[in-house]
């Protein structure tokens, strides 16, 4: 098959583009090689570098209205992984997270629309669980309940979990393909958008959609150089330079972390898998774990001890815990994930030993946010 991969030369983008290529497919990557990701000069990037020569390559942006009729010419499936993705940054970076994640979505569904002999049969776009925001819980009388954006009174007292109006504690359940989408991030908002702009429109086209709510993601190839997102790589690159971790709220907040191995497993399959046609499926480890377990894990990994400090500062946009209910991707796909976190966690620490130490840009992008009063406490 001839597949075109928006974000190819990205950290998913460009595991999944060798897969789809070893697997005997021929790929096109079109990336903007963003700074933020791929450093000043993103030829150079050990990103650019895994696909560079394996895969036609085209250097646009996918907002860039010109590059999408050589991008799509004879592709027959298109898998689009192009976007903004961090939370924090996207609070105060509106323009630039709508033009990219919706604009460059609306571009590429208008190009097809325009061009009634194109041969795409197939596209796959990476949604997100930013749209589910807080998720989904049980109340104590049994109720689901799914909550809003929890209160900043609530968050200055330390009052991090989720609460019922009579101030009792819900339990978090795995978040299923029907719960309730309500983001709490610009972010989100953006995901959804773009989510329903596909499911939408390649119905309307006669191109089979699928969108896959990606947990977080995480493995060898993170860029090491993006301090908006990526927490385990933000995390990493502190501890090579010897620096403490400074972890949000009070440690608990739980996060699906699923290894690059089984999202590039689930995208092949969601690309060639007729079941997965106009579907849209969660994927993750299916395994909740504490943002203060994720660091302990990766400073014994590394082998590097340093300081942990609980702040009890918080994000405006961040949710409390999200773990991905499996089901129906086990169902529709057979998917299950192969890779525990401890060994993912082995894995991509025995990784980042092998990387030039990047410049830690942490503190500059926490700095960004408070400047904004989007960090508090």
């Amino acid at each position: 098959m001839r597949i075109l991969i928006t974000g190819g030369a990205g950290f998913i983008g460009s595991s999944l583009a060798l897969h789809l290529i070893e697997c005997g497919h021929e790929v096109t990557v079109l990336d903007s090689l963003l700074p933020q990701i791929h450093g000043a000069d993103g030829r150079k990037s050990a990103l650019f570098r895994r696909i560079d020569g394996h895969a036609r390559f085209i250097h646009a942006s996918v907002t860039d209205a010109a590059a999408w009729p050589a991008a799509l010419d004879g592709q027959e499936a298109v898998v689009h992984l192009a976007a903004e993705t961090g939370t924090g940054q996207s609070m105060y970076e509106l323009q630039r997270y709508a033009e990219v994640n919706v604009g460059g979505t609306a571009l590429l569904l208008q190009h097809l629309a325009r061009q009634q002999g194109h041969s795409v049969r197939r596209i796959v776009v990476a949604s997100s669980r930013a749209l589910y925001g807080e998720g989904r819980y049980r109340t104590v009388d049994g109720a689901l309940a799914y909550p809003s954006a929890r209160k900043a009174e609530d968050l200055r007292a330390g009052r991090f979990e989720i609460y019922d109006a009579q101030g009792r504690a819900m339990e978090m359940l795995p978040t299923d393909e029907e719960s309730l989408i309500h983001p709490s991030s610009v972010y989100g908002i953006t995901k959804q958008t773009q989510e329903q702009l596909v499911m939408t429109m390649g119905r309307a086209l006669g191109i089979a959609p699928t969108a896959l709510r990606y947990q977080n993601v995480y493995g060898p190839g993170q860029s090491l150089t993006n301090p908006y997102t990526g927490i385990l790589s933000i995390f990493s690159t502190r501890i090579l330079h010897g620096r403490g971790l400074s972890i949000f709220e009070d440690g608990r907040e739980s996060r699906d972390f699923v290894y690059i191995d089984d999202v590039v497993s689930a995208t092949a399959a969601a690309l060639l898998e007729p079941a997965a046609e106009g579907e849209v499926l969660g994927i993750g480890s299916g395994v909740a774990t504490s943002v203060m377990e994720a660091a302990r894990t990766l400073i014994a990994a590394l082998g590097r001890e340093v300081p942990v400090e609980v702040t009890g500062a918080f994000r405006v946009g961040d949710i409390r815990h999200n773990v991905a209910d499996l089901s129906k991707a086990r169902l529709l796909l057979g998917y299950e994930p192969r890779t525990s976190f401890a060994a993912g966690i082995e894995r991509f620490a025995a990784w980042v030993r092998t990387q030039p130490l990047p410049d830690d840009g942490y503190e500059r992008s926490l700095k960004e946010l408070k400047d904004r009063g989007l960090m508090r406490g």
